[in-house]
């Protein structure tokens, strides 16, 4: 129950919950300080303001990514890029600032700022993680937050979606430049990324346990979207897979990094600055349309479960659709 009172020329409306500590205000008249007083009660009751205001002021954001960091993102997959993310978020002023002031107009001036350095989609990522952030903590950890302050704002527009595929002659620069290679797994690495369209990272992961050449199939247990899936063999896959030496239980006993830093410096030597090996995914999905395969069976060999994300993936060339025409 509220208390008013005069105090002087104004009216104090104080109010007092167990286990908090009393918030007060004054005005000047008691019809006003008796109609703040309800309306903030009903908010509490409500459980549409923190019941102790007090607490938002102790924790900063920083406080909650640590916290994220060693909960939440250490159980993930893809534990590593998300904590360089984190790092990002928290290098930045917003993460100094306690959850009191943690406001929508705060998050869009970190947008902001981030939009003047990357890209939107990393934005929208970066976003996406603070707000999943800030939900658990709301949900899960008690923290007093009325409201996620991302989930008012405004998110950049996608992105355009990629539509990069190997020109006429960009397989032959990659194949010439890989002949004075030092790294003997890109020729296999690149053959088999265009030839069943699996990520940099599945194709790192695959066991030789999980092969079978008699069948013609991979089975891919660690994937992005957490789902396994059989992935179909091309007569080319196959050949490539054939000629790599089975001497350790992963098809390529290499690191991501190692990876990384011999595919930069590959496509420095063909001249194909622009190339990302992520679209060699892009080109295998799109040769799979031109070979006449189905929708359903395209999304089975690339593991897509969604349609739209699927078809951001398809660059047909009108060539090859010239073809079937009558």
């Amino acid at each position: 129950m509220a208390t008013i009172r005069k105090r002087g020329s104004t009216w104090q409306a104080q109010i007092r919950r167990q286990d908090a500590p009393p918030i007060s205000r004054s005005f000047s008249t008691k019809a006003e300080a008796i109609l703040w007083a309800r309306e903030l009660e009903r908010s509490i009751d409500r459980a549409e303001l923190p019941a102790n205001p007090r607490e938002l002021q102790s924790v900063r954001l920083a406080d909650l990514i640590t916290r994220y960091e060693t909960e939440i993102t250490a159980k993930k997959r893809g534990a590593s890029q998300e904590r360089y993310k984190l790092r990002v978020i928290r290098a930045h002023a917003i993460s100094n600032l306690p959850l009191s002031k943690l406001s929508p107009s705060a998050i869009c001036g970190f947008r902001d700022d981030r939009l003047r350095e990357v890209q939107t989609g990393t934005v929208r990522r970066e976003l996406a993680l603070l707000r999943h952030c800030l939900e658990v903590s709301r949900r899960e950890w008690g923290t007093p937050m009325r409201l996620n302050p991302v989930q008012g704002i405004a998110l950049p527009g996608p992105s355009k979606a990629r539509d990069k595929r190997l020109e006429d002659g960009d397989g032959e620069k990659l194949r010439t430049a890989i002949g004075s290679a030092n790294a003997w797994y890109l020729r296999p690495l690149i053959e088999l990324a265009i030839e069943t369209g699996m990520r940099r990272s599945e194709l790192l992961s695959l066991l030789w346990a999980d092969v079978s050449l008699e069948k013609r199939v991979a089975h891919l247990l660690n994937t992005k979207n957490g789902h396994p899936r059989t992935v179909p063999l091309t007569s080319k896959a196959v050949a490539a897979l054939k000629s790599l030496p089975q001497t350790d239980s992963r098809v390529f006993p290499v690191t991501g990094n190692a990876v990384r830093l011999a595919w930069e410096r590959l496509r420095k030597r063909a001249g194909l600055r622009n190339l990302r090996f992520h679209d060699l995914r892009h080109e295998a999905v799109s040769r799979f349309f031109e070979m006449g395969l189905s929708i359903p069976e395209v999304a089975l060999i690339s593991g897509h479960r969604d349609t739209r994300m699927l078809m951001r993936y398809t660059h047909l060339k009108p060539e090859s659709v010239v073809m079937k025409l009558p």
